[in-house]
């Protein structure tokens, strides 16, 4: 009679109490478990990314309509387009602008033809090619600062060049000092900084085309040039796609070599628009127009590495 009152008295069990062995609460799928782990481990970079990336940009942009100076007490005074006016009708700007596009044509077709030949050397086995290959890639890994400084000494008055010259009786040159001269002496120091990179690059694109195409090719009776024009680039087209838009990018940005080499000297013959920026910001605290062009130097430099994807990648969409 008790055992029969207790089991009248005890509380129903839940419906679904047998099926879950008596846990409560949803249990979680191993998916939302993975997705946690990942949002874990991407939180950290995200953080990063927001914080010292996104957020300076994104303030920069804000500050590109306003006038406003860090050493003024004054808040930021929003000028809406005012700073994109002026700067387009800014001589100096305009000289600039010209300035970083014809230092990127002085510098892109050598880095690019000079690359593509050094790798197409050095993609066959012979002695020592290890070491060719980390000797030709080693200027690109030093500080584009310390490398401005050898070559500041080398274009001296007693520099290499000049001690060069002067070995074959020809006279010394003012490479820094000299208008026609000083572009074309930082285009050569960034040439030669660049080459190893765009040397690895393109060698991983040739070593990645198929050795049975350049078979069939030799069994149709193409040549070397033949198997160049229909195989090799072709097969290549990615990577020298990719190669061509980021030296695009790195080279309009060039500071460092303007800055340690000539300041943007003589007569503003190597003043590029990221050098101006900087004297824009921190010569004359002008943060507003400096911010204005550099979001003018962003869309120009996004422009042209569109039109270049774009024209190089055209036939692999098709």
């Amino acid at each position: 009679m008790m055992s029969t009152t207790l089991r009248a008295t005890a509380p129903p069990r839940p419906a679904g109490a047998a099926q879950n062995g008596g846990r409560r609460g949803p249990r979680r799928s191993p998916s939302s478990h993975i997705r946690m782990t990942g949002w874990l481990f991407v939180a950290p970079a995200a953080v990063y990314v927001g914080v010292f990336h996104l957020f300076p940009v994104l303030y920069g942009l804000v500050l590109s309509f306003t006038d406003y100076s860090p050493i003024s007490r004054a808040a930021p005074d929003f000028l809406g387009l005012d700073n994109y006016a002026v700067i387009f009708a800014d001589p100096e700007f305009l000289n600039a602008l010209r300035v970083t596009g014809t230092y990127v044509l002085m510098v892109l077709p050598p880095l690019v033809i000079g690359g593509l030949l050094l790798a197409i050397l050095i993609n066959r086995p012979f002695f020592g090619v290890g070491f060719v290959r980390a000797a030709l890639y080693i200027p690109y890994i030093i500080s584009l600062t310390a490398v401005s400084l050898i070559w500041l000494w080398m274009y001296s008055q007693s520099g290499f060049f000049n001690q060069f010259l002067d070995a074959f009786g020809l006279p010394e040159q003012r490479w820094l000092l000299e208008s026609t001269t000083a572009l074309p002496a930082a285009a050569a120091m960034r040439i030669w900084t660049a080459l190893g990179s765009n040397m690895v690059l393109l060698l991983a694109g040739l070593q990645s085309v198929p050795k049975e195409l350049y078979e069939a090719a030799h069994m149709d009776g193409a040549g070397r040039w033949g198997q160049f024009l229909h195989v090799t680039l072709p097969g290549i087209r990615p990577v020298l796609t990719f190669v061509v838009a980021m030296d695009i990018i790195w080279i309009a940005q060039g500071f460092a070599e303007v800055f340690v080499l000539t300041r943007g000297g003589p007569l503003g013959s190597t003043t590029t628009v990221n050098y101006l920026i900087w004297t824009e910001a921190f010569q004359y605290n002008q943060m507003g127009s400096a911010s204005a062009m550099a979001f003018v130097l962003f869309a120009c430099i996004m422009v042209f590495a569109l039109i270049t994807v774009r024209s190089m990648s055209g036939r692999n969409s098709r």
